[in-house]
């Protein structure tokens, strides 16, 4: 009976080690997502993306959809390395196996605007990429 408590305890801290890993890698580039845009920096935005990734998004015109090079002009005409008052935060992550979705708060103060942006990423070549996003605004306004 011991035997299997002490298995039990060492495949349990195996998971939580290999969870807490894949988490950081992860966090690594929701936070590319973060900086590039926070920043207008584009390879950096894009880094975060699959090539194919999709991204839908409500525009004043709409439900609509994007790849990660549309998206990323919407930052292109501001000064890269520039903060333009985005500023986010993670809020959860859950990963199975190669797969996970993210939670992240995007606020910009100075407009009085909150959105959250939920991700779905997949690990390809030990590389974790954002395959899809979308966003809603949650503030009052």
């Amino acid at each position: 009976m011991k035997l299997y408590v002490f298995a039990f305890l060492v495949l349990s801290t195996m998971q939580f080690s290999y969870a807490q890993s894949e988490s950081s890698l992860i966090e690594k580039t929701l936070q590319n997502y973060i900086d590039g845009s926070s920043y207008n920096e584009i390879p950096k935005l894009e880094s975060a993306f699959t090539e194919n990734a999709t991204l839908y998004l409500t525009t004043k015109d709409g439900f609509a959809r994007f790849t990660p090079t549309e998206y990323a002009g919407f930052f292109k005409n501001k000064s890269a390395g520039t903060f333009n008052g985005r500023q986010g935060k993670v809020l959860a992550i859950d990963i199975v196996k190669d797969i996970a979705t993210a939670k992240v708060e995007i606020a910009i103060p100075e407009r009085g605007m909150v959105y959250i942006d939920l991700f779905l990423l997949k690990k390809q070549d030990d590389v974790w990429s954002i395959i899809s996003k979308t966003a809603t605004r949650i503030d009052n306004n």
